[in-house]
């Protein structure tokens, strides 16, 4: 029998491609996106390139341990959720992201993913729902965005604004016009918990008659916490 380092060893001598490097595994209530309110699957990766200001999950910047892609299913297999979203981090920082996505839709689960914006989404699998940011001025990381991935978004797909302020607010709302975003995918505008008050985000989307889905975060008013997401 391999030692616990023979066995570490082991699963860092695999392929990029097949092991992820992963912070955490836990099943809660999706609070956010189209699939919110559903007991869901968390597949929390390791890592990030960008580091917006209000970033609530800054614990899976570091640190993480390398799993083998089976032995990540197998965990997701015991949690028994139908729904599973892969998030971080930035999970398509990772090699072995694409490649785990590939395998849980084959599995039967229904996946989401949570990226940023920043990096190359074409190579997703397209079975997947792709949850992507569009950083706004007030992130810090307004030039990370990624306008070529904006085409390849489809309506199986989520585009998200997350809104420090009103200039957040009114720079989305110009993105929305620009991109016709509305008329490629569901735009979701999420604001920074203790930040932008929800009653008036929804005040201003409603006196733009914006088409879009305002959201909160669910799982901070359940357990105040970063659970959910």
């Amino acid at each position: 029998m391999n030692s616990q380092s023979e066995f570490v060893n082991d699963i860092a001598a695999l392929p990029a491609t097949q092991r992820v490097k992963l912070t955490e595994i836990f099943l809660s209530i999706q609070g956010e996106a189209n699939t919110v309110g559903w007991p869901t699957t968390f597949v929390r990766l390791t890592g990030c390139p960008l580091r917006c200001g209000y970033c609530d999950t800054t614990y899976s910047f570091y640190g993480g341990e390398w799993h083998a892609l089976q032995t990540v299913l197998d965990k997701v297999a015991a949690l028994g959720a139908k729904y599973v979203c892969v998030t971080g981090g930035e999970p398509l920082a990772q090699q072995g992201c694409v490649p785990l996505l590939n395998a849980l839709c084959d599995a039967g689960y229904q996946v989401s993913l949570e990226t940023s914006g920043a990096m190359d989404i074409a190579d997703v699998d397209k079975r997947v729902s792709r949850v992507m940011d569009l950083k706004t001025p007030g992130s810090g990381e307004l030039a990370r965005n990624r306008y070529e991935n904006i085409p390849l978004l489809t309506t199986h797909d989520q585009l998200k604004f997350v809104l420090c302020d009103r200039t957040d607010y009114e720079w989305a709302r110009v993105q929305i016009s620009k991109h016709q975003l509305d008329q490629r995918c569901t735009v979701l505008l999420s604001p920074v918990h203790d930040q932008v008050k929800p009653c008036d985000l929804a005040e201003w989307i409603l006196q733009d008659r914006l088409p879009v889905r305002m959201q909160v975060q669910l799982h901070k008013y359940l357990w105040g916490d970063e659970r959910g997401r």
